[in-house]
């Protein structure tokens, strides 16, 4: 018998890895719903679906390895990273899906977000005000109009799978929908600035770094307060605090 491993697990969901078989536990099925709808209409490997049964996804593992994670060491070579903003670059560039994802937030609604989780990180005392004040400014860069892609919406580097120099499959498509390709890729480097180059190379058109550096911000100060409340830690090394220290 294989026993359950814990892969992830918090108040919104869960998942476990049995033998070769993760199960996500998703108590929003629309989310599930979305991750089926995005997985099915890709055009990059993803782990295969066995049945959907809200509210838990069943789908198979995927062969390789990640290219590591967010405050971990990178790993895989410049070209299994030039590789992966390949596949990137082809997502991006496919048909539409039907609706927004995470990516897609409009420039007004998430600047009003940002102001509000900026005031937050500063009277909770979560950070110092000079970091925060710093990092809005930055972010300001990525509040600008974009054309929408289809985008993955978290794509971590942990939720992308190598073999050699080949992307094996892309996990974790909950977020996935309509958005701003330039969210994907900044997400993607958040935390490995020094495999940015191989990723532009392999994606194969000029990027806007000043907008991946926002993105960088942007994406650290929304995220610090809530990763606290669900029992994760982002002044780990190499994590989001750390991000919003090296951009002052």
């Amino acid at each position: 018998m294989d026993e359950v491993e814990v892969v992830v697990a918090h108040s919104e969901r869960a998942t476990l890895r049995v033998g070769d078989v993760f199960l996500k536990v998703d108590a929003d099925q629309a989310r599930l719903d979305a991750e089926v709808e995005a997985m099915s209409l890709a055009p990059v490997p993803t782990p295969e679906i066995l049945w959907h049964k809200p509210p838990v996804l069943a789908i198979t593992a995927l062969p390789g390895t990640t290219l590591g994670r967010l405050g971990g060491a990178s790993t895989g070579s410049a070209a299994a990273w030039a590789a992966a903003g390949a596949a990137i670059r082809t997502l991006h560039d496919a048909p539409l899906p039907p609706r927004p994802g995470r990516a897609g937030r409009g420039i007004v609604a998430l600047a009003a977000e940002l102001d509000e989780e900026c005031a937050l990180l500063v009277t909770n005392g979560l950070l110092p005000a000079d970091l925060v004040i710093h990092n809005r400014q930055v972010a300001e860069a990525a509040l600008r109009p974009w054309t929408p892609a289809f985008t993955h919406g978290d794509l971590q580097i942990a939720h992308v799978f190598v073999d050699g120099d080949e992307v094996t499959g892309i996990i974790d498509w909950s977020e996935a929908g309509q958005g701003d390709a330039l969210y994907d890729l900044a997400t993607f480097t958040l935390g490995h600035e020094e495999h940015l180059d191989d990723v532009v190379a392999g994606y194969g058109t000029d990027i806007d770094l000043d907008v991946i550096h926002a993105w960088w911000s942007l994406r650290s100060l929304l995220v610090v307060r809530w990763l606290i409340e669900h029992g994760f830690d982002p002044f780990a090394p190499g994590c989001e605090v750390d991000v919003l220290r090296s951009r002052m």
